[in-house]
C-alpha cells in the first residue's frame, strides 16, 4: 500500500489541476461564445450588406450582360465592317490592276502609233525635202531658161530696133526728099496762079 501522505498530495494536485482546467474551459467557452456572437454580428452585417448589394449585383449583372451583348454586336459589326472593307479593297485593287493593265496596253499602242507617226513624219520630211530639191532644181533650170530667153529676146529686140531705126532713117530721108520737093512745088503754084489750099 502506498503511503498516505502521497495520496493526499496527489489528490490535492489533481483537484487544483481540475479547477484550473475548468476555469480554462470556462474562459475558452466564454471566449468562444463572444467569438460566436461577434461572428454572428459580422454575419448579420454581411448579410445586410449582401441584401443591400443584391439589387446592385443583379443590376450590374444585367448591365454586364447588356454590355457583353453590345460588345458582341460591336465585334460583329467590326467584323462586318472589316469584311466589307476587305471586299471593297479587293474590288478596288482588282479594278485598279485592270485599269493599270488597260492603261499599259493603251500606252503600248500609243507608243507604237507614235513610232509609226514619227516614221511617217520622217518619211514625209524626206519626201518634202526631195520635192523641194527637185522644185528648186526645176526653178533654177527655168530661171536659167528664162534668163537665156530674156537675153535672146533682148538681142532680137535690139536687132529689130536697129533694123527699124535704119528703115526709119531711110524712110525719113525719103520723106525729107519728098517734103523738099513738095515745098519747091508749092512755091511754084502761085507763079501759075494756083492756091495751095485749093489743091
Amino acid at each position: 500500500m502506498p503511503p498516505k501522505n502521497k495520496t493526499k498530495k496527489t489528490t490535492k494536485k489533481n483537484t487544483e489541476k481540475s479547477n484550473f482546467a475548468d476555469e480554462m474551459v470556462d474562459i475558452f467557452y466564454r471566449r468562444s461564445v463572444l467569438d460566436v456572437a461577434v461572428l454572428q454580428g459580422h454575419i448579420a452585417l454581411q448579410y445586410e450588406s449582401v441584401k443591400k448589394v443584391q439589387p446592385d449585383r443583379i443590376d450590374l449583372r444585367s448591365r454586364m450582360r447588356h454590355t457583353e451583348q453590345k460588345l458582341q454586336h460591336e465585334r460583329q459589326d467590326h467584323r462586318d465592317v472589316n469584311s466589307d472593307l476587305s471586299r471593297q479593297y479587293k474590288t478596288m485593287q482588282t479594278e485598279l490592276t485592270n485599269k493599270v493593265k488597260r492603261m499599259e496596253k493603251e500606252v503600248s499602242q500609243l507608243t507604237e502609233e507614235l513610232v509609226q507617226c514619227q516614221e511617217e513624219l520622217s518619211k514625209e520630211k524626206r519626201e518634202r525635202e526631195q520635192v523641194e530639191r527637185e522644185k528648186d532644181a526645176t526653178i533654177a533650170k527655168l530661171q536659167h531658161k528664162l534668163d537665156n530667153m530674156e537675153t535672146n529676146y533682148e538681142k532680137i529686140l535690139h536687132e529689130n530696133l536697129d533694123g527699124l531705126t535704119s528703115q526709119l532713117s531711110v524712110a525719113r530721108q525719103g520723106w525729107e526728099d519728098k517734103s523738099t520737093t513738095l515745098h519747091q512745088n508749092k512755091e511754084l503754084l502761085p507763079v501759075f496762079g494756083l492756091n495751095a489750099r485749093h489743091i
